[in-house]
């Protein structure tokens, strides 16, 4: 793939990642629907913690797209995404769909930025030598 699909294909994945993250995912933190205070509760939260949980998450979310911000914001996100993980985890519900999300995140800024996929699959003779 040419360097520029590749950077453009590593945008639109991006945007569609902080898209989901703050128009369906984060939302649900801003907004009363039916069973939000039963769900939270379940989760073992409640609303108003959630609600700072979900500016969090969007803050991290448009850092993602700031480039000189994109690396240390795939890292938050990447803890991000671990909490979640770890809550579905304990309350038994499925939790893949924050790994795959977690995944998206860093390929997402490796196509963006190729010295992602080159210390990430940068061989041990390549550490020792430098």
């Amino acid at each position: 793939m040419k360097r520029s699909k590749a950077k453009l294909a590593g945008w639109v994945l991006s945007g569609l990642i902080v898209v989901f993250m703050c128009l369906v995912s984060a939302s649900g933190k801003f907004v009363d629907f039916p069973n939000k205070q039963e769900m939270f509760a379940k989760m073992g939260w409640t609303s108003d913690v959630m609600f700072y949980v979900g500016i969090v998450e969007v803050s991290i979310a448009v850092l993602f797209l700031i480039p000189r911000a994109a690396f240390i914001a795939a890292i938050l996100l990447s803890a991000y995404l671990g909490g979640a993980t770890g809550a579905h985890v304990r309350i038994g519900e499925p939790f893949f769909l924050p790994i795959v999300f977690g995944v998206l995140v860093w390929i997402a800024l490796g196509l963006r930025d190729p010295r992602v996929f080159r210390i990430a699959f940068q061989s041990e003779a390549d550490v020792s030598d430098s």
